[in-house]
């Protein structure tokens, strides 16, 4: 098994900047992938970004590239979501997960965060 927990949410001015952090433990990463996916109010959870754990590769959703970096320190066994340019549309619960291939799809992740609340005002 392995637990996810996130931390750094929070509100946020249109514009401002937001880290979420999400750390594991109980099982090592090996070649996981990690992603982060967000759920707006009233809307489905989505796709938001992956880091390959062995070799940090990226991939983002169109929505966020260029505003959102995501990164992972291996020796912390901690992910993170750096947020910039925030703006109200990117209010959500973001929540991270860990899959065993690489995919944009929810129901690949077998171990999820708890969720953190990001809200966005303008």
């Amino acid at each position: 098994q392995m637990q996810l927990v996130e931390s750094g949410g929070g509100s946020v001015q249109t514009g401002g900047s937001l880290r979420l952090s999400c750390t594991a433990s109980g099982r090592t990463f090996g070649s996981r992938f990690m992603g982060w996916f967000r759920h707006p109010p009233g809307k489905e959870r989505t796709f938001v970004a992956l880091v390959s754990w062995s070799n940090g590769g990226t991939i983002y959703a169109d929505s966020v590239k260029g505003r959102f970096t995501i990164s992972r320190d291996t020796a912390k066994n901690t992910g993170y979501l750096q947020m910039n340019s925030l703006k109200p549309e990117d209010t959500a619960i973001y929540y991270c997960a860990v899959a065993a291939e690489v995919s944009r799809r929810p129901d690949d992740y077998n171990y999820w965060g708890q969720g953190t609340q990001v809200t966005v005002s303008s």
